[in-house]
């Protein structure tokens, strides 16, 4: 579905490139981690991925293969956004930063509806409901009337699962999408995650600095340092026999219970 061969980002601004030449792939229906502490180019990878990066303002080299369509190949950037838009959806890490507070939440979850399909007003609204529901939110005619402010972190971010699941997208790209919630809402949102994956066969990449948030819904992960995946495979190999020393020091950093007497 979705596979990366030799990838290479550089911002104009930088003597060093963010993304130093990856390879990865996302089969049809997999759950891929992309783990790495900040600044080891792992959201560089995903906005590269999804077209949200402003291409004037990087070099790129290396595929993106879409269903095998390279999105690095010169296109004009509607052709980029009806190809991207449509079929990636990404979910971002703060819903509060990334949502209108001026805005309804119904409008904001139909506005990719509006760009990229011919769907009537009143069909838009039905599939954003639809999608609402979907994200397991309890009473989706409500929170679609509703603004941001009037919601809760973990009701906002199932918010913008619904917005990115709105137009059926075959791959979801979640970039530290539960970081700035609670544990209980953190361990909803990640049942919710796995449970759309089983129901509809969605792929997806979830990015994230925590390999046992990872290890909760992936199949696979890759380990990013400084630009580069220095280890990847299957996700129990990996973090029960970790080659890498990075790898083992994301695994220590992983908080432990202690067991009091």
């Amino acid at each position: 579905m979705l596979e990366l061969r030799d990838l290479h980002v550089k911002f104009h601004t930088s003597e060093r490139e963010a993304v130093g030449g990856i390879d990865l792939t996302i089969a049809d229906g997999e759950v891929v981690g992309l783990v790495g502490e900040s600044g080891s180019g792992k959201t560089v990878t995903a906005m590269t991925l999804s077209g949200l990066i402003e291409r004037k303002k990087v070099t790129c080299r290396g595929e993106v293969l879409l269903d095998g369509v390279d999105l690095l190949a010169p296109r004009s950037r509607a052709e980029l956004r009806k190809l991207q838009g449509s079929v990636i959806g990404v979910v971002f890490q703060e819903p509060m930063s990334a949502m209108d507070p001026l805005m309804r939440i119904g409008p904001q979850v139909e506005e990719a509806l509006a760009v990229h399909t011919k769907l009537t007003k009143a069909e838009r609204r039905a599939r954003a409901l639809s999608a609402l529901g979907e994200a397991d939110l309890p009473d989706p005619e409500d929170v679609y009337n509703r603004y941001p402010h009037e919601c809760s972190g973990g009701m906002l971010q199932r918010v913008m699962i619904a917005a990115a699941l709105v137009t059926r997208p075959k791959l979801l790209i979640l970039d530290e999408p539960t970081t700035a919630l609670d544990v209980t809402v953190q361990a909803q949102i990640l049942e919710l995650l796995r449970r759309l994956n089983e129901e509809y066969g969605i792929s997806m990449l979830l990015i994230s600095h925590n390999l046992q948030v990872v290890r909760r819904i992936c199949s696979r992960v890759a380990v990013m340092q400084r630009g580069k995946i220095v280890e990847q495979g299957a996700m129990e190999e990996v973090f029960l026999r970790p080659k890498h020393p990075y790898t083992v020091e994301l695994i220590n950093a992983i908080p432990r219970r202690v067991k009091k007497d």
